[in-house]
C-alpha cells in the first residue's frame, strides 16, 4: 500500500439502521480510530455497518474497496467459525479421526514463516484442530488471519479480551504497525483502559448515536470523557432466598491430584496438584492454553479425562458412581465454551431459569419461586427490560450478563467464572465485581476465578494459581 498519502475508504453520511444512527463519520487510510460505548450501545450494529453485512435504510455509505479488503474480528466471528466446525464434525465432509481445520489451514500458505506468528506464539498451534484451541488462541488466530491476508481495513471489538498480558502488548504493537503501514485499524471498546496510546481518533457511541469527535488527540479525548455517563453504579442486593455454605461438611469442594491431561502429543496439564477448601475463593491465571479452561473441566466433569485422574468434587471421587446431576445441582458456571454452546432459541429469562436445571434451553417448567428468582437476578444484572427478548437477539454483553445471573441463581456451593467478564462493559465489569465482594460478604458460595486483568485480582482470593505453558 501507498504510505505517502490517504484515501477515504468508507465514509457515512447521515445514516440510519434499526435505531443507529451515523451522522458523518469518515475513515481514512492509515486511521487509528477507538470508538468507545457500553453493552447494548449500537457496537455490534456498528461492526455489521463497516462490513457491509446490512445496508442502512437512510443516508449514504460510500466505500472504495471490497468486502474482501475489510477484515472483522468479534467474539460473533469466532462463534460462527466454532459452528461451522462443529457441523463439519456432524457430517461426512471429514474423516473419522480428524476433528476438522487445522490451524494452518486457516492462514496465507504463502506467510507461514512471519514472524507475527511467533510474536502472538501461535507456532507451536499451526497443526492443532480449531476446536482444541482455547478462546485466547481462536481469538489471536482470526487476527493472525486478518493480519496476514493484508486486509486494508480491521474492525477490532473489544480484541483484547481474553488474552493474556503478553499478548495484549504484542497484539496491540501489530495494531500500531498495521496503522503505520496505511492500515486503518478501528477498535470498539469497551473498557477505556484498553484504549492504547497509539489511537489517534475516538467516536462514542451511546443510545444508538455514534458521534465522530474531532480535533487533536487530547481535545478528543476530553470530549469523549465528557460524555461518558458517570453515574455510580446501584449494586442490587443478592436476593434474599440465597443460602449460605456454612453447613457444608466436607474438607474440601475440589481436590486434583497429580492430574495430567493429554491432548495429542502435547500435555495440557502435567502432574498438577491443587485443593480448594470451602469459602478458599480461588483465582487462576495463565498463558493462553496454558491449561487454565481444562483445569476448571476436571473439576466440572467438561473435561471427560476427569475420569482416568484423581478428582474428588463436594467430596465425590470422579468414577465412583456419583451423580454427574448431584454435582452439577451444588456447581454453578460461565464459561466462554458455555457461551458458544447457548444457541437454543429461548428468551432471557428461560436462560437464566434454566440454570435450576443445568440444561442448556428450558425444557423444564419452573416454580413461581424459581420464576421470581430468575427475575431478581436479571435485575441484579441490570436486564429487566431484556426479560421476553430472545437470548440470540442480544449483543454479546447483554448475553454474558444473562449467563452470569444464570449460573447464580441458584446459589451454588461452587461458583465457576471462567473470564465471566469478558465482553462486559467498564460499568457492568465494576457489577460483576461488586456480586463476588457480595457473595464473599455473604458466605453464600467459593468462587473459582479465571482472568487475564489484574484489574480482577481482588483480595478476596485466599489462593492463586498461575499456570504455565507446556510444549
Amino acid at each position: 500500500m501507498d504510505t505517502g498519502s490517504t484515501s477515504t475508504l468508507i465514509h457515512f453520511i447521515d445514516c440510519q439502521y434499526d435505531g443507529l444512527a451515523v451522522p458523518d463519520w469518515s475513515i481514512q487510510s492509515g486511521d487509528s480510530w477507538c470508538v468507545f460505548g457500553r453493552n447494548g450501545s449500537g457496537k455490534q450494529l456498528i461492526d455489521q455497518l463497516l462490513v457491509g453485512e446490512v445496508m442502512p435504510s437512510h443516508g449514504v455509505v460510500e466505500r472504495t474497496l471490497g468486502a474482501d479488503q475489510i477484515a472483522l474480528i468479534s467474539f460473533e466471528r469466532q462463534q460462527a467459525t466454532y459452528e461451522e466446525e462443529w457441523r463439519l464434525a456432524a457430517t461426512d465432509i471429514i474423516p473419522e479421526d480428524e476433528c476438522g481445520t487445522r490451524v494452518v489451514e486457516f492462514l496465507p500458505r504463502q506467510r507461514l514463516e512471519d514472524p507475527l506468528i511467533d510474536q502472538l506464539n501461535m507456532r507451536h498451534r499451526l497443526q492443532a484442530f480449531y476446536r482444541e484451541l482455547s478462546t485466547g488462541e481462536s481469538r489471536k488466530l482470526i487476527v493472525l488471519k486478518a493480519l496476514l491476508d493484508e486486509a486494508e481495513v480491521l474492525i477490532c471489538d473489544n480484541p483484547f479480551d481474553s488474552l493474556d498480558q503478553g499478548t495484549v502488548q504484542a497484539l496491540s504493537e501489530a495494531f500500531r504497525l498495521a496503522v503505520e503501514s496505511g492500515v486503518a485499524v478501528i477498535l470498539l471498546l469497551s473498557n477505556r483502559s484498553d484504549i492504547p496510546e497509539w489511537v489517534e481518533k475516538f467516536g462514542h457511541a451511546e443510545a444508538g448515536l455514534l458521534t465522530a469527535f474531532e480535533g487533536k488527540r487530547e481535545r478528543q479525548v476530553a470530549q469523549l470523557e465528557a460524555a461518558m455517563d458517570t453515574r455510580a453504579i446501584v449494586q442490587p442486593g443478592i436476593p434474599e432466598d440465597a443460602i449460605r455454605l456454612e453447613a457444608y461438611g466436607a474438607p474440601h469442594i475440589a481436590e486434583l491430584n497429580q492430574c495430567t491431561v493429554r491432548y495429542g502429543d502435547r500435555n495440557v496439564l502435567d502432574a498438577l496438584t491443587v485443593k480448594i477448601a470451602p469459602l478458599q475463593h480461588t483465582l487462576v491465571t495463565g498463558d493462553n492454553g496454558a491449561g487454565k479452561s481444562t483445569l476448571l473441566g476436571l473439576i466440572t466433569g467438561d473435561c471427560m479425562q476427569c475420569f482416568s485422574n484423581d478428582v474428588s468434587v463436594f467430596g465425590h471421587r470422579r468414577g465412583s458412581g456419583e451423580s454427574v446431576w448431584d454435582i452439577k445441582r451444588q456447581l454453578g458456571l460461565v464459561s466462554n465454551d458455555l457461551h458458544r454452546r447457548y444457541t437454543v432459541r429461548c428468551d432471557a429469562l428461560s436462560v437464566v431459569c434454566s440454570g435450576f436445571f443445568d440444561s442448556i434451553g428450558l425444557y423444564d417448567t419452573p416454580t413461581e419461586l424459581q420464576i421470581r428468582l430468575g427475575r431478581e437476578w436479571l435485575r441484579a444484572v441490570d436486564m429487566t427490560d431484556q426479560a421476553e427478548k430472545p437470548f440470540q437477539s442480544l449483543s454479546y454483553g447483554e448475553q454474558r450478563l444473562v449467563l452470569i445471573a444464570r449460573a447464580m441463581v441458584k446459589s451454588p456451593l461452587l461458583l465457576v467464572l471462567d473470564e465471566p467478564t469478558q465482553g462486559l462493559d467498564e460499568l457492568n465489569r465494576e457489577r460483576t465485581l461488586g456480586f463476588m465482594s457480595a457473595i464473599e460478604a455473604r458466605r453464600h458460595s467459593t468462587l473459582l476465578f479465571v482472568s487475564h486483568r489484574q484489574d480482577e485480582f481482588l483480595p478476596l482470593f485466599k489462593q492463586h494459581i498461575h499456570l504455565t505453558l507446556n510444549f
